[in-house]
């Protein structure tokens, strides 16, 4: 083939996986039809079978070599809004003793929230988050 028809092939693979929400296939059969038609631009690969080698083994490749980890990195850790509220400081509603349950505000909200330390925790006392479970703060004083 000529080499423009292998990087309009390239554009047009890497194109449909931009517009797909794919698992990042056609972008390594793109990236492999650019690479052949660099290669096929400057007489590097001449006949037909070389360059469909070519790409069907940098195309292969690529994709078992990079598609997990570029799958994982555009993935992330996914965390949970709640997670970040451990650390931070809850302003107690109610009187609550070691081990019970009361009411604590954090960010605006009413939560439930258990005394996990070993002192009483007074109304309109700070305190610290030390587990979210469901919708219960675990509090301890700071």
């Amino acid at each position: 083939m000529t080499w423009w028809y292998w990087l309009f092939l390239g554009l047009v693979l890497a194109g449909a996986e931009m517009a797909s929400p794919g698992g990042f296939y056609l972008l390594f059969f793109g990236i492999a039809a650019l690479v052949v038609g660099g290669l096929a631009g400057f007489d590097l690969v001449v006949t037909d079978w070389m360059q469909w080698l070519l790409f069907s083994v940098i195309a292969v490749v690529s994709l078992l070599l990079f598609r997990g980890p570029l799958l994982r990195m555009s993935q992330g850790q996914k965390s949970h809004p709640v997670d970040t509220m451990v650390g931070e400081t809850a302003l107690l509603l109610d009187d609550v003793p070691p081990g019970q349950t009361g009411k604590a505000e954090l960010r605006g909200t009413t939560w439930s929230a258990r005394n996990g330390g070993a002192s009483p925790l007074s109304k309109g006392q700070r305190a610290a988050v030390t587990k979210v479970d469901g919708l219960t703060l675990w509090l301890k004083p700071e």
